[in-house]
């Protein structure tokens, strides 16, 4: 369960999020919808771990992201708007750096990339250097590197931005999934 009491956010005195109250129950699916600038993306950092709130709370499974982020940075598979990632790397190496970040050991990778890579349709491409994907395969090595250690929590920011309607509908189903 995630739960926001009276949270604010200041950069200086610019307010990007105030006086945010929700709750989210296991097992939930919410989106956040809003103007650009409207406080979006800093809720979702703020759930990540990233951004500390300026006041309120916000806990996830009880743990306070102020007192206990190591904690609930366990809990989650974050995605940014721009994913993290390194072009350089082919597919499944930067996967299984992903998933040593995320402190898995190298038998639980090797049974999970098999997984990972099927569910995100990145099979075909394991073995290309992220730099020569497409946008939409792009996004797809993005989300795989948020769930690779099995997250309770996924939060992602922007997943379909940039995509055509043909992978706006994939990466919908790839997140249902």
């Amino acid at each position: 369960m995630i739960v926001v009491d009276r949270v604010s956010k200041f950069y200086g005195r610019n307010a990007a999020v105030r006086d945010l109250d929700f709750r989210i129950e296991e097992g939930e699916c919410v989106g956040f919808l809003g103007l650009n600038g409207a406080g979006k993306s800093t809720t979702l950092r703020l759930l990540s771990c990233l951004l500390l709130p300026t006041s309120g709370r916000v806990t996830i499974r009880g743990f306070d992201v102020e007192e206990q982020p190591h904690e609930i940075r366990k809990l989650i598979g974050y995605l940014p708007d721009e994913p993290p990632l390194y072009p350089e790397m082919r597919v499944e190496e930067f996967l299984r750096f992903a998933g040593k970040l995320r402190r898995m050991s190298a038998e639980q990778l090797q049974l999970r990339l098999p997984k990972v890579m099927a569910q995100t349709g990145l099979e075909a491409v394991r073995d290309q250097t992220i730099g020569t994907l497409s946008h939409g395969y792009q996004q797809r090595v993005g989300i795989a590197q948020a769930i690779v250690h099995e997250p309770a929590l996924l939060i992602l920011d922007e997943p379909i931005q940039g995509l055509d309607p043909v992978q706006i509908v994939e990466m919908r189903a790839l997140i249902r999934s």
